[in-house]
């Protein structure tokens, strides 16, 4: 960088102090992208290719107590390591509010290893969680290893980075990472003075990731992506049912988390066991499927079928809704992002099969926006993910609509408690 010859001497140095520092910062983040997305991959490889689908193999019987052997797994694994908790994007807001709050190696294989055991074995969370929070902590023990690199910057730049490269390699969906990483931390705002790195590392993230499982979409949503002027009325309806719905699924949550607490007794264990049995052999029943178990990808395929009907949807969003917060409670170490989603895919197929069953797939794709942006509250991040995992940018308009009145409705409530209002807080 060439600096103006008028200014003084010591300013030229510092000017070009700055650049070589913001270069430096570029570049870290790229590596932290890297690095995260590779483990990320084998994170992905470990839990669907060596687990998840052999376990689907097994008979339904046997199937529908499996995800509980994952949770008293997952249990054992973390009190052996000294009560390491299940929390990981939780992990990451904590870290983000508070610097006194360190992510380190030793919890990070734990976590791991108990995601790996719980999502393996068809729990019903999502990948997300513990990818967002591998990527947060390498790239918060990055920046702790450069602090000369990172002087008078903020301290989470590369922890932000990091948590946005691994949402974007899981999801195959780099701008998605970089606005989640950067507006979850809040309640109507966005981290600020990041946005650079975060952009970085996913992009980064985003190719090591695909350089290992391809490039194909996260989903597939079939039908045409034709938009009348209605549907924006449906949408702002939908946002609306979704909004309350998601409220409920929040309140489920808290109530899991405050139920587990930090260290999850075998009792607490299995009891969730035993109602995620529960809920998985009503599901069969209703359906013959297991819709109940895993992340739920397979979930959007089945519901956007015109013959499903409301009643059904419903039922199948209730007992995923439960299965999930009985997941939480006995200490599944998992993500929340997905069992949002799957809940707005439901959501939005039924008021599909209400409103307009042609345009099944515009509701299924604006009900994913309106539950997932309410209940993490994050509107911009729920329509951008919804445009780039489904290819469908066309349902931007109606997928805001639909974000931001659920965003009304949903009002303080999150599905996580780490979250902090921009408002009562000094300035990031």
């Amino acid at each position: 960088m060439k600096t103006p010859r008028w200014l003084p001497e010591h300013r030229r140095q510092e000017l070009h102090a700055l650049a070589n520092r913001s270069h430096q910062v570029v570049t870290l983040a790229a590596v932290t992208g890297v690095v995260t997305g590779l483990l990320v991959g084998g994170f992905d490889r470990l839990v669907v290719d060596l687990a998840f689908d052999h376990v689907l193999l097994l008979s339904p019987w046997l199937l529908a107590f499996v995800p509980g052997v994952g949770l008293l797994g997952a249990m054992l694994i973390r009190k052996l390591a000294g009560e390491v908790s299940p929390s990981t994007a939780d992990e990451y807001l904590h870290a983000f509010h508070d610097p006194k709050h360190d992510l380190g190696w030793r919890a990070l294989v734990v976590r791991s290893v108990a995601a790996v055991v719980t999502l393996g074995t068809g729990n019903p969370m999502g990948l997300e969680g513990p990818s967002m929070y591998a990527g947060a902590t390498v790239g918060a023990r990055l920046q702790q290893r450069f602090p000369r690199v990172f002087r008078n910057a903020d301290r989470r730049v590369l922890l932000v980075a990091g948590a946005a490269a691994g949402v974007a390699a899981i999801f195959k969906a780099p701008a998605t990472g970089a606005v989640f990483a950067l507006e979850v931390p809040y309640r109507g705002d966005l981290a600020r003075r990041m946005l650079l790195p975060a952009l970085v590392a996913s992009a980064t993230g985003y190719l090591a990731f695909v350089a290992i499982n391809g490039t194909d979409t996260l989903f597939h949503i079939e039908g045409s992506s034709g938009l009348a002027y209605r549907d924006l009325a449906g949408a702002a309806a939908l946002g609306i049912v979704a909004g309350l719905l998601a409220r409920g699924f929040a309140w489920m949550i808290r109530s899991a988390k405050g139920l587990g607490g930090s260290t999850h007794t075998v009792a607490t264990t299995t009891a969730a066991a035993l109602l995620i049995a529960g809920a998985f052999a009503l599901g069969r029943l209703l359906t013959g499927e297991s819709l109940i178990l895993g992340a739920g990808y397979h979930v959007l395929a089945w519901a956007q079928q015109p013959s499903r009907s409301v009643w059904l949807l419903l039922a199948i969003l209730g007992l995923r809704c439960v299965a999930t917060s009985a997941s939480v409670a006995g200490g599944g170490v998992g993500g929340l992002f997905i069992p949002l989603v799957v809940g707005g895919a439901l959501t939005g197929a039924a008021m599909g099969s209400i409103i307009d069953k042609g345009q099944m797939n515009l509701f299924i794709v604006i009900g994913i926006a309106a539950f997932l942006g309410s209940g993490y509250r994050v509107p911009l991040a729920a329509v951008m993910f919804v445009a780039e995992t489904t290819g469908r940018p066309t349902f931007i308009v109606p997928g805001l609509l639909a974000a931001v009145a659920g965003e009304l409705i949903m009002g303080a409530s999150s599905v996580t408690g780490y979250q902090v209002d921009p408002n009562a807080t000094p300035p990031a």
